[in-house]
């Protein structure tokens, strides 16, 4: 193999000792300990408790988006994505600080050809399941164990996209 070929080819990385540059890095400065994430978890478990409350978790309720039977989950969809709009203008505008005091910063993001694709392969998925990532933790709190297979598949995925990341359009 000669120098061309030898540099052409990519390995995964190795977690152990790559170093890896996130794109959406956290830059708290502060460290926290174990119990102040307590607030986390608070938040995580009021999250669910709303979730299962306004029947997002539903598998019924997202076939029946995906069929366009109901308005009822494009109405959350809507309202939570004006929500995070305002919110982030808000953030922006009058540079709210962290709990901590420090600035929150939001780094542009340069949209590229691999988000089509994530994101109609997000869909696929979310569509023969009736699963996203936030509503998966409810369901399988809910006590739908057979939502563990969806859990696992998302992981594989992930681990899938880490491992061929260098090789997928961006």
């Amino acid at each position: 193999m000669n120098n061309m070929q030898a540099t052409s080819v990519q390995s995964a990385p190795n977690l152990a000792t790559d170093s890896f540059v996130c794109d959406a890095p956290n830059n708290q400065q502060k460290t926290e300990n174990w119990t102040a994430n307590l607030k986390y978890l608070v938040v995580g478990l009021a999250f669910g408790v709303v979730f299962v409350k306004a029947e997002i978790i539903s598998w019924f309720r997202i076939q029946e988006m995906f069929r366009l039977d109901s308005f009822h989950m494009y109405g959350v969809i809507g309202s939570a994505v004006v929500v995070g709009l305002l919110s982030v203008q808000l953030i922006k505008r009058l540079t709210i600080k962290t709990l901590q005091g420090e600035p929150v910063v939001i780094p542009p993001k340069a949209f590229n050809k691999g988000q089509v694709y994530g994101g109609f392969i997000f869909g696929l998925g979310w569509a023969i399941t009736g699963a996203c990532p936030g509503p998966l933790f409810a369901q399988i709190g809910s006590g739908y164990g057979v939502v563990l297979v969806t859990l696992l598949s998302a992981v594989a995925g992930t681990w899938l996209y880490g491992y061929f990341r260098e090789r997928l359009p961006h």
